[in-house]
C-alpha cells in the first residue's frame, strides 16, 4: 500500500501546502488527488508569490483584471480566487462526500492585517462572499489580535483556518475563539457547523534553535511541541464543553500540521510526516514532501507517547530554551515574514503590469 494511502487510513487528512496555475493546467492536481490522497489545500503569500515570480501562466490574466482596473490586493484577491476556486472544484467531490469535514482549501486575509481586530474580520467577511467558494477556509493568524477576530468571523458563518500557531498555548487560545463563536451562533439559533482548522507550525522551532540546540536534541523541539499540542487538541475533543457544541450539531475544529517541511539535509525528508500521524488531524505538506512521503514515507504512531517528549521539553529547558518565549517569537517573525512576503508579491504584480503594458 503506497504510504499516502495508508496515512489517510489512519485518519489523517493529506493537504497540499502549495498552487500554482500551472499545477490546475496539467492535471497534476487532480492527479494528487487520484492517486496520492490528497483531500485538500493550503497556500499563503509566499506560495503565490514564488507562483507569480516563476511563471509567466498569469500573464494574460492580469492583463485582462488590469483593463478592468483591478491593482495591488484587489488583483491578486481576483487571480487568487480563482485558482483556488479551480482547485475547490477538484475537491468538490471530497467535499461532499466527507459532509464538509474534508476538502477544503484556503486563503489568507492580507498579512498586513495581522495586528488590525476590525480589519481581519471586514477582510474575512469579503474575502468569503468574493469568492463564493463552500469549500473554502479564510487563513486569520492566531495573534493577540487575530483571536476576537476568529471569534466574529465563525459567528458570521465564515469557514477559518486558524494560522501562525506554534505552541499549546496559542493552540488553546485559538480554539477557545473558535468555540466562542460556535457558542454565540448557538444560542443566537444559527446553524453551528461551520468548519475550521487550527494550524501548528513545527518545523521552524527546529529551524530557530539549529545553532544552539545540544546534537542529541537537534531536530526534536518540534516534534516534542506537537506532542504538547496534541495532548490539548485532544483534551478538547473530549471536553463536556466542547461536547455540548458537538451535540447541538457543531464539528470539531480539526488540528492542522503546518510547515513539515524538512529543513535540514542530515535527518529525513518525511521527518515531519512519518511521526505526526493521528486521526482527525490533517497534515499540509509542500509538494516535495508530499512526493517524498509517497516514495519513501512510513506512519508510526509516536504522538501517543506523551511522556517521551515532555521529558524532551525537559531537557531544552534545562538547555536554556525558554519555550514560551520563543513561541512568541516565532509567532510575531512568522507575522513578519509574511509581510515581507506580501510587499514582494504585490511589487511582483506590479513589475508584470509594467511590463505587460503597452508602450
Amino acid at each position: 500500500m503506497q504510504a499516502t494511502q495508508a496515512l489517510y487510513n489512519v485518519g489523517q487528512s493529506i493537504w497540499l501546502d502549495d498552487i500554482t496555475r500551472e499545477m490546475l493546467d496539467t492535471g497534476t492536481l487532480a492527479r494528487y488527488v487520484a492517486e496520492l490522497s490528497v483531500t485538500g489545500l493550503t497556500s499563503n503569500p509566499t506560495i503565490f508569490d514564488k507562483a507569480f515570480l516563476h511563471s509567466r501562466a498569469y500573464d494574460s490574466a492580469i492583463g485582462q483584471k488590469s483593463k478592468e482596473g483591478k491593482t495591488g490586493e484587489a488583483l491578486f484577491f481576483a487571480l487568487a480566487l480563482e485558482d483556488l476556486g479551480r482547485a475547490a472544484e477538484l475537491l468538490r467531490a471530497v467535499h461532499q462526500r466527507t459532509h464538509g469535514v474534508d476538502g477544503w482549501v484556503s486563503l489568507e486575509v492580507s498579512p498586513l492585517l495581522a495586528h488590525d481586530t476590525r480589519g481581519t474580520v471586514a477582510a474575512a467577511k469579503a474575502l468569503h462572499a468574493q469568492g463564493g467558494i463552500k469549500n473554502l477556509l479564510i487563513k486569520i493568524p492566531g495573534t493577540r489580535e487575530g483571536l476576537p477576530a476568529i471569534e466574529e468571523a465563525i459567528f458570521a458563518g465564515v469557514p477559518v483556518n486558524v494560522t501562525l500557531l506554534f505552541s499549546a498555548e496559542q493552540y488553546q487560545s485559538a480554539a477557545e475563539a473558535y468555540l466562542r463563536g460556535i457558542e454565540r451562533r448557538i444560542a443566537a439559533g444559527l446553524d453551528p457547523e461551520v468548519g475550521s482548522v487550527a494550524s501548528v507550525f513545527v518545523s521552524r522551532w527546529d529551524s530557530a534553535i539549529a545553532n544552539r540546540a545540544p546534537a542529541e536534541l537537534r531536530n526534536r523541539l518540534g516534534l516534542a511541541v506537537a506532542s504538547r499540542v496534541f495532548a490539548a487538541y485532544r483534551a478538547n475533543l473530549g471536553a463536556d464543553r466542547w461536547q455540548r457544541a458537538y451535540n447541538m450539531g457543531a464539528r470539531p475544529q480539526r488540528l492542522l500540521w503546518a510547515s513539515t517541511g524538512t529543513k535540514d539535509p542530515a535527518v529525513s525528508d518525511t521527518l515531519y510526516i512519518d511521526a505526526l500521524a493521528a486521526p482527525l488531524t490533517v497534515n499540509t505538506m509542500p509538494e516535495r514532501t508530499l512526493a517524498a512521503f509517497a516514495e519513501h514515507g512510513k506512519v508510526a504512531p509516536v504522538l501517543a507517547d506523551q511522556g517521551e517528549h515532555e521529558r524532551i521539553l525537559a531537557d531544552f529547558s534545562r538547555a536554556g530554551v525558554e519555550v514560551d518565549a520563543l513561541a512568541a517569537q516565532l509567532q510575531e517573525e512568522g507575522a513578519g515574514s509574511f509581510v515581507k512576503s506580501w510587499q514582494e508579491l504585490l511589487a511582483t504584480i506590479a513589475a508584470k503590469l509594467a511590463r505587460l503594458s503597452p508602450r
